[in-house]
């Protein structure tokens, strides 16, 4: 007998026993119905993974499910979400059993790992994508926003930047570098981001805005600099960039890959100075870098990138999909 979207659905995605008492209705119905906790506020993001746009042919369903799952747990990092639900919606050519096999372990893996439940979704047939749905929840008051940045606010950044556009890179050939060592790690930061939940609960009583880093640091700052009406001076020699490209890549490359071209799913995000303090007692608990790469300033003074108190001009975009 030939399989079908239900048996698809009810052998690899229907697996989630635990008992969960905010989920009254999950997979198996029209809609999930869920409840929503006394004093929170529900987050939801989006977002549609297509072949060829936003993942190439040759990626492997387990890397896939990763990022599928990364990028949309980032967003809800990005607000100060605790992840809880997802839904998830397949659009494949064909039905390929051990693709689906291998796509659907993994990414249970990671949603248990994430404390999270798949509560419904959908499968059809044409070119291959991944839409995934994910709900969090924040105490009310609490949601970060792009909005709110203030003059004298300083600016950080989670990680370290850059390193997911080398790794697009050498996956495509644009660029070869004979360290495996170094190959390996560049292409892993590309193929599974990790997502700053736990920096983005710790930010939600110190940040004044925030935001994650998916299409490049210049484009997302410029989201919270539109949003708080104010403008932004940035030190280039603060930025967090790893020695693997530096040491391995021309200023040129590594520039563009580290204002421009997104991908590095960190977070970047505004404090009051007086919270410095407060912000390194509990960063230092987390073992992630985090850095201050420059101070919001009045809107009449615009954004500047500098670099040793000289300006620098570097004209590039970042991500559009269109």
């Amino acid at each position: 007998m030939p399989i079908d979207e239900f048996k698809i659905i009810n052998k690899y995605f229907n697996c989630f026993k635990k008992k969960d008492k905010y989920l009254i209705k999950g997979i198996g119905d029209d809609c999930a119905i869920v409840k929503i906790p006394k004093n929170q506020t529900l987050s939801i993001s989006t977002d549609t993974l297509v072949e060829g746009i936003h993942f190439l042919k040759t990626i492997s369903p387990i890397d896939l499910s990763y990022k599928a799952l990364a990028v949309n747990l980032s967003d809800l990092a990005a607000v100060g979400a605790e992840p809880k639900w997802l839904t998830l919606s397949i659009t494949m050519p064909s039905i390929n059993l051990k693709w689906i096999k291998f796509f659907s372990k993994n990414l249970i893996k990671l949603i248990y790992k994430n404390k999270m439940k798949l509560i419904g979704g959908d499968t059809t047939k044409g070119p291959l994508s991944i839409t995934i749905s994910a709900y969090g929840l924040i105490p009310k008051g609490k949601a970060l926003f792009r909005k709110g940045a203030k003059i004298g606010d300083l600016i950080y950044v989670t990680g370290t930047l850059g390193d997911s556009a080398a790794g697009f890179d050498l996956l495509t050939n644009k660029i070869t570098i004979k360290n495996n060592k170094v190959y390996n790690t560049l292409v892993q930061k590309h193929l599974r981001p990790i997502a700053r939940i736990l920096q983005g609960k710790i930010l939600r009583n110190i940040a004044t805005s925030a935001i994650d880093i998916s299409d490049g640091l210049i484009m997302d700052l410029k989201h919270i600099l539109d949003s708080s009406r104010c403008g932004a001076e940035l030190h280039l020699e603060n930025f967090p960039i790893s020695k693997k490209i530096k040491n391995n890549f021309n200023k040129k490359k590594w520039l563009k890959w580290v204002l421009y071209s997104g991908e590095d799913y960190e977070l970047c995000f505004t404090i009051p100075e007086k919270k410095k303090i407060c912000l390194d007692n509990l960063m230092k608990f987390c073992n992630v870098r985090y850095t201050h790469i420059g101070n919001i300033t009045h809107l009449k003074e615009g954004y500047k990138l500098l670099e040793f108190q000289k300006s620098i001009k570097f004209n590039q975009t970042g991500f559009n999909h269109f």
